[in-house]
């Protein structure tokens, strides 16, 4: 037994106690049609009416042949989440709607939050609300509201609305943000002038991704640019020659259907450098070794050649006194020498 209008009745099992209720609760209205809440797998089953009461004036009840067969399956139905168009800086409501119309216990409606990267982050400034609809007597449909600021953080994160019901019986639904975001040229765009070569770097984000623009362009008819995008980031990259060197600033101009921003990108003039070969690599800390060897070994052989020919020359000219005692030993004497010896005979 499932139900019993004698609320006291000790014979309704405990499961169905509190679930099931008489559609038209006035039994004088003839009508027994029953309402379940909280369905289980449980609930699945063969479900029979049974009238008790004086039948023929004997106390007897009566069993109508008629049943209705039941089968219960798993929840399978998602919330429904809806979405209007976000804008950066408005404020916008997401909301979820439990599936199925119900009229047992209330559900509990939860929202959590995903970046775009997967990583969990907290939202600041979000109000949820629940509500409840009455449909029918026995209908009602159930729903949050989650309130926040939109703003460019909030662009390709997650949103999930996860519903409980009673008996640990969930179903959940994620929803992708799309954020309509302004243009924003970002701080780490530059430009340079080499040798009168100008590079300029102009990097902007927004959704939709932005075109940027260079109005420099205009007044030149040889350049090259270059455009790549990643992540909702727009990079544009410009090159050309340029002999005037009093540009000082490059305007970068950044727009898409959201709106429009202009930027000045300072001009920032620096030398070319020299050959790397010069002065980097293993030969430029050998070189000037090398030349102090070489010096040093020059010196040493200029004075070993200096010293060879001092005592050279040293031989080649003995002194007056060997000169005097080579020519006393002379043989072959001359009428000089003779007249000196008889002197001193």
């Amino acid at each position: 037994m499932i139900f019993h209008t004698n609320k006291n009745s000790k014979k309704v099992q405990s499961g169905y106690k509190g679930r099931v209720s008489l559609l038209e609760p006035d039994v004088s209205k003839r009508d027994c049609s029953i309402v379940v809440n909280d369905l289980t797998e449980s609930d699945s089953g063969v479900y029979q009416l049974r009238v008790d009461g004086l039948l023929n004036w004997r106390p007897d009840g009566f069993k109508f042949s008629p049943r209705a067969t039941v089968s219960v399956k798993d929840l399978i139905q998602k919330p429904t989440v809806m979405i209007p168009p976000l804008t950066e800086g408005q404020q916008t409501t997401l909301t979820c709607t439990a599936p199925g119309l119900c009229s047992g216990s209330y559900p509990e409606i939860t929202w959590t939050w995903s970046g775009a990267g997967g990583n969990d982050f907290h939202i600041t400034g979000n109000i949820t609300a629940f509500k409840t609809e009455d449909l029918t007597s026995v209908a009602q449909r159930h729903s949050s509201t989650l309130t926040f600021n939109s703003s460019a953080e909030h662009h390709g994160s997650n949103v999930t609305c996860k519903v409980s019901f009673a008996n640990n019986i969930t179903t959940e639904e994620t929803v992708t943000l799309n954020v309509t975001c302004f243009p924003e040229i970002l701080k780490n765009s530059g430009c340079e002038v080499q040798s009168e070569v100008l590079t300029c770097v102009c990097i902007s984000k927004g959704s939709p991704v932005p075109t940027i623009k260079w109005p420099l362009l205009k007044n030149h008819t040889e350049y090259s640019v270059v455009t790549t995008v990643s992540n909702h980031a727009v990079n544009s990259t410009i090159t050309l020659t340029v002999k005037d060197h009093s540009i000082t600033v490059v305007e970068c101009v950044s727009s898409s259907q959201v709106g429009e921003v202009r930027q000045n990108i300072k001009v920032i003039t620096s030398e070319r450098p020299e050959d790397p070969a010069q002065h980097c690599g293993p030969h430029s800390a050998v070189l000037p070794w090398a030349i102090a060897a070489v010096s040093l070994i020059v010196n040493v052989i200029c004075i070993t050649c200096m010293m060879v020919l001092w005592n050279t020359r040293k031989k080649m000219k003995p002194e007056q006194e060997d000169q005097t005692y080579m020519s006393l030993q002379e043989k072959d004497r001359s009428p000089q020498y003779d007249v000196i010896g008889q002197s001193l005979k």
